[in-house]
């Protein structure tokens, strides 16, 4: 069953908006080991903190362009400069504690690669280095963290890392591949599944 096919059976929590929909049909649970790219999904879940994933959805293209494609190298050297102009863009969400923490997240990137640690290394080390494939059945056997999500968000405080609790944790490792929660029934499980190499 593709992702075109009206009738394709989809997780309830995407809804029937088209950009959520594309999201959860092309995006969430594949399997992502690009270092920046991980870096810049916990950027997003850190932004999505207190609003709902769809808001940074419909922004995540103005914040990519505000923060340089989320390059950590270009990031990392913000100045005051770059936080009053992303204060003063509407196509973001305007709060400095989260910018301030994205910058932050840049240096702290940045800092890890300079002592030979490998991001996405890292971070998939929490679950050893392969997909937990989990099978819920309905979305309220879906948990919102784990004993993983714990240890990670701990472990990322620890490295200076800030808007990354438990719960931000595990949404960040269901986007990313590192657990794959896609009901078994949605058309999408197998699939990503599969991507895990189980």
């Amino acid at each position: 069953m593709s992702e075109s096919t009206p009738s394709a059976h989809r997780c309830a929590w995407c809804g029937t908006d088209p950009l959520y929909v594309a999201y959860h049909d092309t995006e969430w649970g594949v399997p992502e080991r690009d270092p920046r790219a991980l870096w810049e999904k916990l950027v997003l879940d850190g932004f999505q903190a207190g609003l709902a994933w769809i808001t940074i959805l419909r922004k995540r293209d103005s914040l990519r362009a505000a923060f340089d494609g989320f390059d950590p190298v270009r990031v990392a050297a913000y100045d005051d400069a770059d936080r009053a102009r992303l204060m003063a863009d509407p196509g973001i969400i305007r709060s400095r504690a989260k910018i301030d923490s994205a910058i932050k997240g840049a240096r702290l990137f940045l800092e890890m690669q300079d002592r030979g640690e490998d991001f996405a290394d890292w971070l998939w080390g929490f679950v050893d280095g392969a997909p937990i494939q989990a099978t819920p059945r309905t979305l309220a056997e879906v948990p919102t963290q784990t004993p993983q999500s714990v240890a990670m968000a701990k472990a990322l405080k620890a490295r200076g890392f800030t808007f990354c609790g438990p719960v931000i944790v595990y949404a960040f490792m269901q986007a990313t591949g590192m657990v794959n929660d896609h009901v078994e029934t949605c058309f999408r499980h197998g699939p990503v599944r599969a991507m895990g190499g189980a």
